[in-house]
């Protein structure tokens, strides 16, 4: 046999005051009470707000001013993962150059070629030795700015991928240019 609380069962008790509550309910109550509707905006704004300042944050980035070459060298990494650089000393930031043979101006030509079919590539700025293309995710909208540079003396195009805005990009950049390398064969 249960113990009676003030002469009832413990959960009858708890509901009978639960319904004599919410049945009870004044205007003056200092607890409103919250309507599912209300409910559902609170969550979806709660879950959507990443998103939201994830794309504010892609719309507000802007072009850096260090891009271009100087001399035939790119600007350096930021000390941030989410950049890559042939001229590079450091083994957090550097990849391979491509290589290739032949007049500088087919490899231009080729390489424009690869980065044509890249989706959601454009190219922005180019000259005879020089290449500047932006790179844009899919969801988000970020821009990566992908630049080449020609040594015609060697026979290399060094590169340089950043991200304009974060600190990670998941080895976007990387992955990036290793589909370019091979496409580039």
């Amino acid at each position: 046999m249960q113990r009676t609380f003030f002469g009832c069962l413990p959960q009858r008790c708890w509901m009978k005051e639960t319904n004599r509550r919410s049945n009870n309910r004044s205007v003056d109550s200092p607890m409103p009470s919250i309507k599912k509707p209300m409910v559902y905006l609170i969550a979806t704004l709660v879950v959507l707000s990443p998103v939201i300042a994830l794309a504010v944050l892609s719309a507000l980035a802007t072009k850096p001013k260090n891009l271009g070459a100087n001399n035939g060298r790119l600007a350096p990494c930021p000390n941030s993962p989410n950049c890559v650089l042939t001229q590079n000393s450091d083994s957090q930031h550097t990849i391979e150059a491509l290589v290739f043979n032949g007049p500088p101006e087919d490899a231009m030509r080729k390489l424009k070629a690869v980065l044509a079919v890249i989706p959601r590539m454009e190219i922005i700025t180019e000259t005879e030795s020089y290449l500047h293309a932006e790179a844009t995710s899919l969801f988000f909208r970020f821009r990566d700015d992908v630049e080449f540079v020609i040594e015609r003396q060697s026979n290399v195009i060094h590169f340089r991928s950043a991200s304009r805005v974060g600190h990670s990009d998941m080895g976007a950049n990387r992955k990036r240019m290793e589909e370019i390398r091979k496409a580039f064969r």
